[in-house]
């Protein structure tokens, strides 16, 4: 197990202090570091290896496209209750379902969504029922009551010993009680009051996601960073070691080759082989990634696009390494490329 670096404060400053993880570094010896503040950014950083790394408590401005969300109002008699969904999609996809008295309401209420979030797959359901606690709204319909005794009196005529109707019965007879109806323009304050107060708790459920997504991101490229520290004075060594193999081999064979010609050959296969450049470029992808992850908008197409490029860089430099422990830390990329590609799924 190594052991990962994250920013805490002490004593009024920042200051590194190490803890165990999965994704480490490896440096078991506990050390510390200055921290600089980059004025650009805003985001404590410091150096590690010569990486410059990012506070991970920075990384609050991701949102999450799963959440879950309930609100109610009251509109007396009647208590609304909205429940919002959300799952992983492309774009902002956003299904209404409404009672049919307040179907006209389905644009304003699309509105509200679109408003709130930028992507994901949103389902939004409004239940309206009569709310226990409250006695109103019910009417007694006297003229249904009156056809009612009217057909009761006619019947006892024809059959004196048909027994009489109960209260109970004549409540229960259809028609005779009334229950309080509403319409769209009465309900629409209170249906879009308890819209935006769903709509912000689930803001705030899907940026609580985002922040641990963004952390496990962050996680992943403190990783990575590592993984290529200890890649790059291994570059070098492995081209030496491929060099003499490969002079030593034409000794054996016995072949006269032109020293001139020898030396260029060598060096355009070295160029072949050199990984420097695509360590730079993954360097340069994963600071692009803590940097939009440290803005305040939707970032989730923005992170799919850096991933694939990070995918393309560990896949060149898996396929160029001629050397075991540089193929066994191309691997070690992928595999952590891979497991931000899961995570930057998630976000919107």
């Amino acid at each position: 197990m190594g052991e990962a670096h994250i920013l805490t404060r002490e004593s009024g400053k920042l200051s590194l202090r190490d803890l165990s993880c999965r994704h480490g570094l490896n440096d078991r010896r506990s050390r510390r570091h200055d921290v600089r503040l980059d004025l650009r950014s805003a985001a404590p950083r410091f150096e590690w290896h010569g990486w410059t790394l990012i506070d991970k408590a920075y990384f609050t401005m991701a949102s999450s496209m799963t959440g879950f969300a309930r609100s109610q109002a009251l509109a007396a008699p009647f208590l609304l209750v909205w429940e919002v969904r959300s799952v992983n999609h492309r774009f902002l996809d956003t299904t209404v379902r409404l009672p049919a008295e307040l179907r006209s309401l389905e644009t304003g209420c699309r509105a509200q969504v679109s408003t709130a979030l930028a992507r994901g797959k949103v389902d939004c359901t409004l239940t309206v029922s009569r709310d226990r606690d409250h006695h109103g709204g019910v009417e007694l319909r006297d003229n249904a009551v009156e056809d009612l005794l009217s057909l009761q009196k006619r019947v006892r005529e024809m059959a004196p010993e048909a027994s009489s109707l109960s209260v109970g019965e004549v409540l229960r007879w259809p028609g005779v009680v009334q229950e309080a109806t509403y319409e769209s323009s009465t309900m629409e304050p209170a249906v879009a009051a308890a819209l935006h107060d769903a709509l912000k708790s689930l803001v705030e459920a899907r940026k609580r996601e985002g922040k641990r997504l963004a952390a496990a991101v962050l996680e992943r490229c403190l990783g990575m960073k590592n993984i290529m520290a200890e890649m790059q004075p291994r570059i070098g060594q492995a081209e030496q070691r491929y060099r003499s193999k490969l002079v030593q081999r034409l000794e054996r064979l016995a072949v006269d080759a032109d020293p001139q010609r020898l030396e260029q050959e060598l060096a355009q296969l070295a160029q072949r082989l050199d990984i420097s450049e695509e360590i730079d470029r993954l360097a340069s992808h994963i600071e692009e990634v803590e940097a939009v992850l440290s803005r305040d908008e939707p970032m989730g197409r923005r992170l799919d696009f850096l991933v694939q490029e990070l995918n393309r860089e560990a896949n060149t430099l898996a396929s160029k390494s001629q050397d075991t422990d540089l193929t066994r830390g191309a691997v070690e990329l992928k595999v952590l490329v891979e497991q931000v590609r899961e995570q930057v799924q998630n976000l919107e």
